[in-house]
């Protein structure tokens, strides 16, 4: 089939790599000329797609990426996967809405077109859909097929694939859902039908949801924790030897990604601009971790003042990773960003390292870090604050040679000169 895929970042590329290894003549269709560039010359800037998978595809001529909208006609399956951020702390559906006007143009009778980015319930089936019609003056569920398949992709994680995560796949009529199923069968293990779109839609945004509350729960468990002098990472190993009716989360210094600090908010801002009702849960849980960053500060700063009777003004300190997960150099939204700010605000001279990202401007240098980087000497540095806990870091080293390090991640051995979060 000829399948374009809307979109080309964490989630589009990979479907339509994906797509192209099943066979499937794929059309990219990226507005950002420099990023079909990158992917024209066989470069790759989403880590899950390899330079050698992305160059496989080009090779076999099975994968094209484009800016020009005509490139998109003739096609049989359109996957939008654009981003869904929040704009003001409300839901943004114009990258939703700018995909659907530019693909009305050219549906024809019999295709297909599957949204993929997150949003809260019946943006398939109120918005999208009467773009798709007017622009086309054809008719969804008659003349054309529409759904909704929520993506789950997990920048970074080697275990869990688009390919052997199970996907969710709805469709706007029982036919629909039967197009949008064939398709999906053809690039993963596993569909799993939903009964609606809105089912679907919903499915994706809890998904999320329980996890932000989750976080939230032991990020303020934390700190209650360390109020009481008990150590939090123990009583979650304790917990977690229960084999029944238990979740084992971690705190951190905040949420990060696209998923969990904007998601929930689509699932809540519509539920109270429709109906006028308050998810009181997810609110509490925004509040507890939009406050983790400062709470992270303040640890830092009370750890400076009692040990060394010194403020945050002045001091050097070496922010370790800037990602918002280990292993990736995905910081969209990330909380160690945003404790490496709120530092430069007080006056701190930070120093930012980040084995996946080019960390410059705003006061940060720039320095690799790892077990073979000689030219980092921690012990110039008053306080080490460990934000990302990538595989690079030499941790070993980072606690013979700090002089304090504030372990956000839980990951190091508790020690005199080391206090975890």
């Amino acid at each position: 089939m000829h399948i374009c895929v809307l979109g080309q970042g964490y989630v589009g590329l990979p479907l339509a790599v994906r797509a192209a290894e099943a066979g499937h003549a794929v059309t990219g269709y990226e507005p950002d000329r420099a990023r079909c560039e990158a992917l024209a010359a066989g470069s790759s800037y989403v880590e899950d797609i390899g330079d050698d998978r992305l160059q496989a595809v080009l090779d076999s001529d099975a994968y094209y990426a484009t800016s020009d909208p005509q490139d998109l006609k003739g096609f049989d399956v359109a996957v939008i996967t654009v981003p869904t951020p929040l704009t003001d702390r409300a839901p943004d559906l114009s990258c939703v809405r700018d995909a659907g006007r530019v693909l009305a143009e050219w549906i024809e009778p019999g295709a297909t077109v599957v949204l993929e980015s997150t949003t809260h319930p019946g943006t398939t089936r109120d918005v999208l859909v009467p773009l798709l019609e007017e622009g086309s003056g054809l008719v969804a569920g008659r003349d054309f097929h529409v759904g909704f398949s929520p993506e789950r992709i997990d920048p970074g994680n080697p275990d869990w694939r688009l390919e052997n995560t199970p996907k969710i796949v709805a469709g706007l009529s029982e036919g629909c859902l039967e197009r949008v199923k064939g398709f999906y069968d053809t690039v993963t293990e596993v569909t799993v039908p939903a009964s609606g779109l809105e089912e679907a839609e919903l499915a994706k945004v809890f998904e999320n949801t329980y996890r932000h509350v989750n976080i939230a729960l032991v990020n303020e468990l934390s700190r209650m924790a360390h109020t009481l002098g008990v150590d939090v990472w123990h009583t979650l190993e304790l917990a977690a030897t229960k084999p029944f009716g238990f979740t084992k989360f971690l705190p951190g210094p905040g949420v990060g990604g696209h998923c969990l600090p904007i998601d929930p908010v689509y699932l809540s801002h519509h539920v109270k601009a429709r109906h006028g009702q308050t998810f009181r849960l997810i609110e509490l849980a925004q509040d507890i971790n939009e406050s983790q960053p400062d709470y992270v500060v303040r640890r830092l700063q009370d750890a400076l003042s009692r040990r060394f009777r010194r403020s945050v003004h002045g001091a050097r300190i070496l922010a370790l990773g800037a990602a918002y997960k280990p292993g990736t150099s995905d910081a969209r939204q990330s909380p160690a960003v945003e404790v490496t700010g709120r530092l430069r605000q007080m006056g701190a001279d930070v120093t930012v390292v980040d084995p996946y990202l080019p960390v410059t401007g705003g006061g940060c240098r720039e320095i690799p870090f790892g077990a073979t980087a000689a030219d980092v000497t921690i012990g110039d540095f008053d306080a080490v604050v460990l934000l990302t806990p990538h595989g690079e870091f030499d941790l070993d080293r980072l606690a013979a040679e700090a002089s304090f390090v504030l372990d956000t991640r839980g990951v190091m051995t508790a020690a005199p000169h080391i206090e975890r979060l």
